[in-house]
């Protein structure tokens, strides 16, 4: 304990005449999600003074348009990333699911979270309430803007019928509630948890029936790959379970040239030293989809690797803190599965399904 105070009071030495701006999206969940990451720094480092900016990103202004339909990878990063290039913010708080696989040169993930629950959930009209996907009538029609959720859900519940529903958690909640247009819809677990509003969850779905998105559930803190200050200063938050996790999935996204135009799922577990990644792609009907898992080992003592690799980054994230081999095994097998995949025809069904999402 004595050490880590010690520790702190040094990472502190440089930074401690300094206000340390902290960037987010406008939206109450950002703030909420910010504000746990500040209060996280706080409790390290007494001595230290954060403000938080708030912003709107493109992803905020365009609401009356599908996300898959817009093409813009850095939806709800750019205005934030350009903040913090231009030195008026000294790290961003994102959700890790939002941010691209390959970062702008110059950026870096410098601390992911400990998870909260990454799997989706189903939140139903008030006239809904106790029911299931399975026990909606025929026809009742499900809330997504995702077209992962929508792919799966659309194989798992034939019976069921899926329109886009967009805006942010408040805004959904509200067109769900005061009208008649939606039976239900399908939201992440942990941003439901996060704002307080774990009783709307009527039903989680697990993986057989819903495989999540790349990086869900886990917050990613984006900093300056060059400052060196505050990249060890938020490496105290860097949760090694959900780096290794969210390092195999991101990789698989990435070897896959996956993204929001195109349904591709995950879900991970690391247990006894063994890191499992289950990956699938879609088709945009659910009708055809390609799926396998993997596993690798991942118990590497950390050694002291100060040198030319010290700042190495694995998909965008720089964990010095976690040995360097965990962190190579996590990314290969990602790559590895998502190369399973390829080699059975992944390509074709992205290729269909992006040439099809761009003509709707």
């Amino acid at each position: 304990m004595e050490n880590k105070t010690l520790r702190n009071t040094q990472d502190e030495n440089g930074l401690k005449n300094r206000v340390i701006r902290v960037g987010t999206r406008k939206s109450q969940l950002a703030r909420i999600q910010t504000d746990s990451v500040v209060e996280m720094l706080r409790k390290r480092y007494l001595n230290l003074h954060f403000e938080i900016v708030a912003m709107s990103t493109t992803g905020d202004k365009i609401l009356d348009i599908a996300l898959s339909k817009i093409g813009e990878k850095s939806l709800f990063t750019k205005e934030l990333e350009n903040a913090l290039e231009r030195n008026e913010v000294d790290l961003v708080v994102h959700s890790l699911k939002d941010l691209p696989t390959s970062l702008p040169p110059g950026f870096t993930i410098g601390a992911i979270c400990k998870r909260e629950n990454p799997h989706d959930a189903v939140v139903f009209h008030p006239n809904n309430y106790g029911k299931t996907l399975n026990s909606l009538p025929e026809k009742s029609v499900i809330g997504t803007s995702s077209l992962r959720r929508a792919a799966q859900l659309k194989r798992r519940f034939p019976q069921l019928e899926f329109r886009d529903i967009r805006g942010n958690l408040n805004t959904r909640l509200k067109k769900l509630d005061e009208k008649e247009d939606f039976s239900a819809i399908i939201l992440a677990a942990a941003g439901l948890r996060r704002m307080g509003w774990e009783n709307r969850i009527g039903q989680i779905l697990n993986p057989e029936d819903c495989l999540y998105a790349v990086g869900q559930g886990a917050l990613a803190v984006e900093v300056r790959a060059r400052d060196e200050e505050i990249l060890d200063m938020v490496s105290a938050l860097h949760d090694a379970e959900t780096v290794l996790c969210c390092i195999a999935e991101r990789a698989f996204m990435r070897h896959l040239e996956g993204g929001c135009s195109v349904p591709v799922a995950v879900s991970t577990m690391l247990k006894d030293s063994q890191l499992y990644l289950t990956g699938a792609v879609y088709s945009l009907d659910g009708s055809d989809s390609l799926k396998d898992t993997m596993q690798t080992g991942v118990n590497y003592p950390q050694q002291n690797e100060e040198g030319p690799n010290d700042d190495k980054q694995y998909v965008g994230i720089t964990a010095k803190k976690i040995p360097c081999h965990a962190q190579e095994a996590a990314e290969n097998l990602g790559v590895e599965l998502a190369s399973l995949l390829l080699s059975k025809g992944a390509k074709r069904i992205l290729s269909v399904a992006r040439q099809l999402n761009d003509a709707r």
